[in-house]
């Protein structure tokens, strides 16, 4: 063989040898990351829940009724009157229990981190979390933690 031969094998081979050690260390990078610190992790993402009210919507459907209740009473009169005042009752409180049940809403807060040794957990919130995706952060007596690395 020329030496323009071996040298075109011999730089090939280099060539293969890096690529594979390329892809190789970064799987043993990220083993030995695992080993280190297996409670650091990052953020996968924040999720923001609505809660049902807790309210049981009596005190918008007695004042929806008394204001209903007024407002009817000046519609018509005779017994249109009285229909109308008992119309505006009703709808009144419908209405208004269905204000106070919207207005009392809640929300709370799920955030999912992934660690390094392949652990998915997700975290509860009542308020809003100091977390964004993609955060890392680190677990620390079962509770997340924001890890400055």
């Amino acid at each position: 063989m020329g030496s323009s031969v071996v040298k075109k094998i011999r730089t090939a081979w280099a060539f293969a040898v890096m690529a594979g050690l390329a892809a190789v260390l970064p799987a043993q990078a990220q083993a030995q990351n695992a080993a280190a610190c297996p409670e650091c992790g990052y953020v996968l993402g924040v999720r923001e829940i609505e809660t049902p009210s807790e309210s049981s919507g009596v005190v918008g459907a007695v004042a929806g009724g008394a204001l209903g209740g007024l407002l009817g009473h000046q519609v018509g009169k005779g017994r249109g009157k009285d229909v109308a005042t008992v119309a505006g009752a009703v709808g009144g409180a419908v209405a208004g229990h269905q204000v106070e049940k919207s207005m009392t809403k809640g929300k709370r807060y799920e955030v999912s981190a992934r660690f390094a040794d392949g652990r998915e957990l997700t975290f509860p919130y009542d308020s809003p979390p100091p977390f964004k995706t993609g955060d890392n952060v680190r677990l620390v007596n079962g509770a997340l933690q924001a890890d400055p690395r």
